[in-house]
């Protein structure tokens, strides 16, 4: 679980998160949604300790994060994975090779061991046929799975993705979605989505925060979203065609 506790932050002077307070519990996938601008991705970064805030607390599982040591910092850092918006991958490195970079980096494990986790991953996201292929050899799909793998390798206890159906086709959006979910689900994860896909919204949103202009306006799940009360969370869903389509069938 993951707790925000009245985060503010700003940047010469402009208030981006304004008291912003939230928890993500494990096992569901959490989203944070609203319109480009609204302090999403400045949250994300605060919550993983890319910002700091000037005031609040982040704590992962009861522990404190920004006020804490060095030491315990830079242990929940090896338990958080990030699924980057773009996959950032490297493009000079197989597939397999992407996915055992951070056990090459942070564990102490002999290489058949490696070997060993990172066959488990790829076949945990169906890329075991994958392995010594390049990310230029792939489709985004499968690169986003790359990702996915990767950010999990280190048995994550905290799941991060940044837009992750961003250049995707509705199709392959979706099994990114439940692949996602799923992973969630299996690993009792606390995953943290910031997303402003509203068909990843109602097929996977199980806790949502909307967020506009800095402020946290609402939250609530995929059942209770198209109910919203908040005229900027409705203008903002009524911008969106699928949402016209489910409000026009209820």
């Amino acid at each position: 679980m993951i707790e925000v506790k009245n985060i503010r932050k700003s940047f010469q002077g402009k208030i981006v998160l304004n008291d912003i307070s939230a928890t993500f519990e494990k096992g569901r996938t959490n989203m944070i949604i609203g319109a480009s601008g609204t302090g999403k991705s400045v949250l994300l970064k605060t919550i993983v300790g890319l910002f700091t805030p000037d005031s609040g607390a982040v704590l992962y599982d009861g522990r404190e994060f920004h006020s804490s040591t060095r030491q315990l910092q830079k242990q929940i850092r090896r338990e958080i994975g990030m699924l980057f918006q773009g996959s950032a991958l490297f493009d000079s490195m197989t597939v397999a090779e992407n996915v055992r970079f951070p056990l090459n980096i942070h564990s102490d494990l002999s290489e058949s061991e490696k070997d060993d986790k990172v066959n488990f991953y790829l076949e945990r996201v169906g890329l075991e046929n994958a392995a010594t292929k390049m990310p230029s050899e792939i489709s985004g799909g499968m690169q986003k799975r790359v990702g996915i793998a990767r950010a999990i390798v280190m048995n994550s206890q905290y799941l991060f993705c940044d837009e992750p159906n961003s250049g995707l086709d509705p199709q392959t959006a979706w099994m990114i979605d439940q692949l996602i979910h799923e992973i969630t689900l299996e690993y009792n994860l606390t995953t943290v989505i910031v997303s402003h896909d509203m068909n990843s919204v109602m097929e996977i949103g199980e806790y949502i925060m909307f967020m506009y202009e800095g402020n946290k306006v609402w939250e609530g799940n995929k059942d209770t979203i198209l109910d919203a009360e908040p005229k900027a969370l409705q203008d903002f869903l009524f911008s969106n065609k699928l949402v016209r389509t489910f409000k026009g069938m209820k």
